[in-house]
């Protein structure tokens, strides 16, 4: 699979058209809940699952949500610098076969930059799924923030596991 004759930059596509499709399914979604749910108003889906209406100005569970506004900027400077690594590594990856590292960088990829949009756009993070645990709900998160926390877990299942384990003669490894 990784010889010369393969062409390697479809591989790097791939993985840069998954990160686009979590992007595009974030930002489509966030437009649909800005749209049609009056902020803080909770609809239902199920017993555990409401959607609902947030804005987070802050990072996961609205860590420096009231930092005043600097960490607008703050989170943009991260969140770009970010992406841009992660698209590099994947770039350098794309002839090692590593497929549960690569989906997991592109995820938390689309994440990154669905979250990055609504932070240069908006100056918040639109976050509308909460899910009830009995009488205790889970912080509200949206698509990217999804994305990013299961491309987190195949990285960390990827490095416990499948990275730096020497593959069988001529067998790729994942």
């Amino acid at each position: 699979m990784g010889d010369a004759k393969t062409p390697t930059t479809p591989r790097y596509l791939v993985w840069m058209t998954l990160a686009a499709v979590v992007v595009f399914a974030d930002q489509l979604s966030k437009l649909a809940i800005i749209k049609w749910i009056a902020l803080y108003e909770k609809v239902p889906l199920n017993s555990f699952i409401n959607l609902t209406h947030q804005r987070n100005t802050g990072a996961a569970f609205s860590f420096l949500a009231d930092a005043g506004g600097w960490q607008r900027w703050f989170f943009v400077v991260l969140a770009s610098v970010v992406s841009v690594v992660i698209a590099v590594w994947l770039w350098r990856i794309r002839n090692s076969g590593y497929r549960v590292l690569a989906a997991g960088l592109a995820l938390v990829l689309g994440g990154a930059v669905g979250n990055l949009i609504d932070r240069i756009y908006l100056g918040y993070v639109t976050d509308f799924i909460q899910v009830w645990f009995g009488s205790w709900a889970f912080p509200s998160f949206n698509i990217a923030d999804a994305g990013i926390s299961v491309g987190a877990a195949l990285l960390i299942i990827d490095a416990l596991f499948i990275s730096g384990r020497e593959p069988e003669k001529g067998v790729e490894p994942n």
